[in-house]
């Protein structure tokens, strides 16, 4: 209910800016280190503070490679033959969240992550899709 009342708001649809500054032109880049890694954000605006693009480089870009590794290594490790488990899933939640806790833990809890899992043999033929919703 109050999702849609926000959605409804005119104040939030008006397409008045409110700038009480007009010195936020040009071109800005920030970069902070946080808990879950770089974020980089990169704004340009015009002569009246209005933003025109907007370019966000998060930690889920960063550390999407040691991300893909993590789970390469534990296919590696846990993956025996076509048969995959619950327990194997749950391996992958886990390398995924040693780099990026947000990506999953935002909305789930541990074990219930989504997660679409492609089986995958040597010469690159797909052998199985496993899904956990």
């Amino acid at each position: 209910e109050r999702v849609r009342e926000l959605c409804n708001d005119p104040d939030i649809l008006s397409t008045d800016i409110l700038n009480t500054r007009q010195n936020y032109t040009g071109h800005g880049v920030g970069v902070v280190e946080a808990p879950r890694g770089t974020l980089i954000h990169d704004y340009t605006a015009d002569e009246h503070g209005k933003l025109l693009k907007v370019n966000l480089i998060v930690s889920t870009g960063h550390n999407n490679w040691a991300m893909c590794n993590a789970v390469d290594s534990v296919a590696k490790t846990y993956v025996k033959g076509p048969d995959v488990t619950e327990g194997m899933l749950n391996r992958v939640e886990a390398a995924i969240r040693a780099y990026d806790p947000c990506l999953s833990c935002s909305t789930h809890a541990i074990g219930q992550m989504p997660i679409e899992l492609d089986l995958v043999a040597p010469d690159g033929e797909l052998i199985k899709t496993v899904r956990r919703d």
